[in-house]
């Protein structure tokens, strides 16, 4: 059997590593080109892995047009495995894959179908999300389950933190399916209808912070939209920054102020706890590190030691 292996997102580098450390007839892997790759967000390099395995690396613009269409071709596929890739597979492609193309989609399906899973389900404070093999047909994640892997969400969570979890669900799924795939196996089963909208697509310019959120929420909005993805952002004084980490106060633990206010300095003799405490509609967070238009990086005492007490964090970056 001929298995390819299509992905650029970090999410599929150790399923990918297990599965040719295992020796298992991986004979192509399709890549997004560099240009490609530099617009999109969790990008790892597919590159190095296969010089490592000596297996061929083909980097595409779009696995639908003429160029990814070619290359698939060449490859004469019988199975194809897409992890961590943002373009739909369209039938033109899916073709010549006679035996299918098996996906990955980092939530329960059928719950949070659509774009950018992870980042959604932090931001609505959702406390659980997973990861689900799928095979790949026309409707979007909607093709038939072959294993999940649930994920809880805890409060010390990022969008990086739940992607490793979902890399290694990857990981353990995909190996445990491997050896029923050589061995004739189709393991699946539809899914359960769903009234749910696909999830929207998220763009850069969606991580504007809206200070007049309650605390809760602008804590999850950071979180689920930090590293590796652009950040969320607000402006002070004119200067916009993007807020890489903050710290949740309980609500008790402050009185409520007009909302994107500075309360002051968070000190700390850890250096990692300093910060700026700021109002939110209701309660309060502590920001931990913020980097300016400029690439200035400001955490621990940098941060605290700014003067910054009564300025005001405005929603028009």
């Amino acid at each position: 059997m001929r298995i390819g292996w299509i992905g650029f997102h970090m999410e599929g580098v150790p399923a990918l590593r297990a599965v040719l450390e295992q020796g298992f007839p991986i004979v192509g892997i399709v890549t997004l080109s560099a240009a490609a790759a530099a617009r999109r967000s969790g990008a790892a390099d597919y590159t190095t892995i296969g010089r490592e395995f000596g297996i061929p690396v083909f980097e595409v613009d779009d696995v639908n047009a003429e160029p990814g269409l070619t290359t698939l071709a060449e490859l004469s596929l019988d199975l194809a495995f897409v992890i961590g890739w943002t373009q739909i597979v369209g039938p033109s492609a899916r073709q010549l894959i006679p035996l299918g193309l098996v996906g990955a989609h980092a939530s329960m399906l059928p719950h949070n179908r659509g774009r950018a899973p992870v980042n959604w389900a932090l931001i609505r404070g959702e406390q659980e999300t997973g990861n689900t093999l799928q095979w790949l047909g026309d409707a979007v994640d909607g093709g038939d389950v072959i294993d999940s892997a649930r994920i809880p969400i805890t409060p010390y969570d990022t969008c990086q933190s739940i992607y490793r979890q979902v890399a290694e669900s990857n990981r353990a799924m995909i190996l445990s399916l491997l050896p029923k795939l050589l061995d004739g196996e189709r393991p699946g089963i539809p899914q359960l209808a769903s009234g749910e909208p696909l999830l929207p697509r998220r763009r850069p310019a969606d991580g504007q912070l809206d200070w007049s959120a309650p605390s809760e929420c602008v804590y999850d909005f950071v979180r689920g939209l930090t590293w590796p993805y652009p950040g969320a952002f607000s402006s002070l004084q004119g200067q916009r920054w993007t807020i890489w980490a903050c710290a949740l106060l309980p609500y008790r633990a402050a009185a409520d102020g007009p909302a994107g206010e500075v309360i002051g300095p968070v000190v700390s003799p850890i250096e990692e706890a300093c910060g700026q405490a700021v109002w939110c509609g209701q309660g309060a967070i502590t920001l931990l590190e913020l980097e300016g238009e400029d690439g200035r990086l400001l955490k621990g005492r940098q941060l605290s030691d700014q003067r910054w007490t009564g300025w005001r964090w405005r929603d028009d970056a």
